[in-house]
């Protein structure tokens, strides 16, 4: 049936939407809760939107369409905007970016104009009212007309200022800003929260033997946002004091005494009043420039501002163009939102795996009931650390949790969502034993938290994990050997034998020994068996030989890059035997100080540790491996097979003309690698660092540096880019620091 041309499937579909959107929104503004994504949001935001457009008569003034922000507090007194705050339209493509940039063309008709490009801040808004200087109100965004009245717990913030800086203030002036808790606070927020619940625990011990109430554990915070959120509409200003909040401003709204030409300038105007504003705000004269912008602070730089941000806010920056753009029911003309990948997500958990990895750690991990985007990748696994993880972040099974994927770092959960539990949730058990070897797990020294297969020398997954790093790219980076390689090669459904039992058998390797075998496909990141779609079997592969029984070309480059492999630096080597607690950094260590691994075998514990770099941990986890037999027969195997540990030189070490300098790389260089950049360092005997200081002598910067030219700038040290690091490489600290860069005061 039909009513207006309405169908009843459209009308149906429409008050659903409307009513989850509205049921997610009460949640995240009123509760500070988010149940779901915000692009998920988005998705069903777009697709109310488009029922609309087809449907008319739909959109009425309480659509979710026509309104900002959400449902409003109980606690708090409602306040009145004297100017509305408004939410931004967003742009998820260029395509989208592009019409809006169109529209705004058309509708200036040939009028120049610029855009204002600002980081879009993952916080709460807020805005505070100044009459005649003074701070008189503070109030939530609330639905863009009416707000939550949070006046006290405001003034609990540092960067809010009671009276603004400057001789004339005006009588009136709305300020609109951010309000928001930086990534670092928020760790250590959370952690302080650990801490005190593991007291609490422990207290709670003796308080029920007593027969007294145990005290209750504090919960923790999934995210930034709602922890800045929840921080400052807490009924007792005092607990909001106790939070570490910031703000940033980036508007204002109603104004008497003054008038403005352009965003921009408002801003020096705030911060000539003595209020906190955004240092990354960049004005630009095309569309172009802005998607610079917006790539500059995309995936490798987004991470290197001070707080959480999801986008980029697009403005026309004169006032006057801005007026004349005028705005909808909810959204400014001349303003967009770029939103980026989300970086987190809200998905079903299904169930926790543990994997064992290569030096035992048995490590709990998330399977999901469906992939979920994040980043720009789809993702349905995620790290939970350790079983302790598991309980402090009170993750069920069941659940419906948040994830997170900052940059390149493995998902993670952050917690669940509590309110969306319905009583069938279970606890996660942690396994008393290895899944692959049947050892019972257990922590392998004293204060340990995480539990570990004991079973290093014969644990299946342990050998192959160990192998699949050995030839990995923090390693001998073999190519053609791969994680799926190491399966075959360690576990192959035919032949019964494995080609590898240990590391040790890597370059005895033989053709007839590769093309017999069919394997197991796995997930490099879980080690599971993969599962084909379609026939829901098991995924077997003849990985080294063709339909015909031929060698594939993959497996003869394989073997020529094994041969290759045994002329590495013997940093390499050493990173590759998996000794507990010795990464990359470690191992170079080790190698320039001895240049030798049958002088770091021999060394004493106090030798070792007194390596720049090494110290008492890893030195007594370098003596207990080459104190096992079966270790030693490891080294003594690829020996046999032409493998040289001696560091190019022998014992007689070279020239090492940048001996005693720090050097910070940063960024993509032209003519090197990372890796390679920072070999090339140590070999002059440089010492590599990740962090920027006043102690770093030099930072060498490639294209999309980030947040450490920044700082190398603030710092005013010698900056190099390509040419001025071969400058360092071939002449020395003298002629680099002549063809260093110029000291700017912001970074581009």
């Amino acid at each position: 049936m039909e009513e207006s041309g309405v169908t009843d499937a459209d009308r149906a579909r429409h008050a659903q939407l409307a009513q989850e959107l509205q049921d997610h929104r009460t949640r995240y503004y009123a509760h500070d809760a988010a149940t779901i994504s915000d692009a998920e949001f988005d998705l069903l935001m777009r697709e109310l939107e488009a029922i609309e457009e087809r449907r008319p008569e739909l959109r009425t003034q309480d659509s979710p369409t026509q309104q900002v922000g959400g449902a409003l507090s109980e606690d708090f007194a409602k306040v009145t905007h004297r100017e509305r705050l408004l939410s931004l339209d967003n742009a998820f493509t260029d395509e989208e970016l592009d019409a809006w940039g169109e529209r705004i063309e058309r509708d200036l008709a040939g009028q120049p104009y610029h855009f204002l490009c600002e980081l879009k801040i993952d916080g709460l808004a807020i805005n505070l009212t100044y009459e005649h200087g003074r701070l008189t109100r503070a109030a939530t965004r609330g639905t863009g007309r009416v707000g939550e009245d949070i006046t006290a717990n405001a003034r609990t913030i540092a960067d809010i200022p009671e009276q603004l800086a400057g001789e004339n203030p005006p009588a009136l002036v709305e300020i609109r800003g951010e309000v928001y808790m930086s990534t670092e606070d928020f760790e250590r927020f959370n952690a302080a929260l650990v801490a005190e619940n593991e007291r609490r625990k422990e207290e709670n011990v003796r308080l029920l033997a007593e027969g007294k109430r145990p005290h209750a554990l504090e919960k923790l915070y999934s995210n930034p946002r709602n922890t800045a959120a929840g921080s400052l509409r807490m009924k007792d200003p005092q607990a909001t004091a106790g939070r570490p909040l910031r703000m940033l401003v980036h508007g204002i709204g109603a104004r008497e005494g003054f008038d403005i030409d352009c965003q921009s300038h408002a801003y020096e105007l705030l911060h000539a009043w003595g209020l906190p504003t955004a240092r990354h705000n960049k004005v630009v004269g095309s569309l172009a420039e802005v998607k610079e912008f917006i790539a500059y602070y995309g995936d490798k730089n987004r991470h290197s501002v001070e707080h959480e941000i999801d986008g980029v806010v697009v403005k026309v920056d004169e006032i006057a163009l801005q007026g004349r753009l005028g705005a909808t029911s909810k959204s400014p003309r001349w303003a967009i939102a770029w939103k980026y990948p989300p970086e987190e997500a809200v998905g079903k958990l299904e169930r926790i795996e543990v994997g064992i990895g290569r030096t035992g750690r048995a490590t709990p991990f998330a399977v999901l009931a469906e992939p979920v985007l994040i980043a720009g990748s789809m993702v349905q696994y995620a790290t939970l650390h350790n079983q302790e993880v598991v309980k402090s972040k009170g993750v069920l099974l069941g659940d419906t949790v948040v994830l997170r994927k900052a940059g390149e770092i493995i998902p993670e959960i952050l917690g669940p969502v509590e309110d969306l539990r319905d009583g069938s949730e279970r606890e996660f058990v942690m396994p008393t034993h290895c899944h692959e070897c049947g050892s019972e797990l257990r922590p392998m020294a004293e204060g340990d938290i995480d539990l570990r297969c004991p079973n290093a020398r014969y644990c299946p997954a342990q050998i192959r994990e160990r192998i699949a790093y050995l030839c990995g790219r923090e390693s001998l980076d073999v190519d053609n050997f791969g994680y799926v390689a190491a399966v075959a090669l360690t576990q192959p459904l035919e032949p019964a034998t494995p080609p590898l039992t240990n590391e040790g058998d890597i370059f005895d390797l033989s053709m007839d020994q590769l093309l017999p075998i069919r394997a197991l496909v796995r997930d490099p990141k879980t080690g599971l068996p993969k599962v084909d779609e379609t026939t829901g079997e098991q995924k077997v592969v003849s990985f080294f030989a063709n339909l015909k029984g031929e060698p594939k070309k993959t497996a003869v480059l394989m073997l020529e890059n094994l041969e290759a492999a045994k002329q590495s630096q013997l940093w390499r080597f050493v990173n590759g035997l998996s000794i507990r607690r010795v990464g990359p950094v470690a191992a170079q260590a080790l190698a320039r100080e001895f240049r030798d691994l049958d002088r770091i075998a021999a060394a004493s514990e106090e030798e070792l540790a007194a390596t720049e770099g090494v110290g008492p941990g890893i030195a007594a986890a370098i003596t207990a491996w080459f104190a096992e037999d079966w270790h030693r027969e490891i080294i003594e195997k690829w020996r046999a097979a032409g493998v040289q540990f001696v560091e190019e030189g022998g014992e007689e070490e070279g020239p090492r003309p940048l001996e005693g300098l720090t050097v910070v790389v940063t960024g993509t260089l032209a003519a090197h690698t990372r890796d390679g950049a920072k070999e090339a360092l140590q070999a002059r005997g440089a010492k590599v660092t990740s962090a920027v200081s006043k102690k770093t002598d030099f930072v060498v910067v490639g294209d999309n540096p980030g947040s450490k030219y920044e700082k190398a700038m603030q710092l005013k040290l010698a900056v190099l880019d390509d040419e001025g690091f071969e400058v360092l490489l071939a002449e020395g600290a003298d002629a680099a620091r002549a063809a260093a860069l110029p000291v700017v005061e912001e970074a581009p």
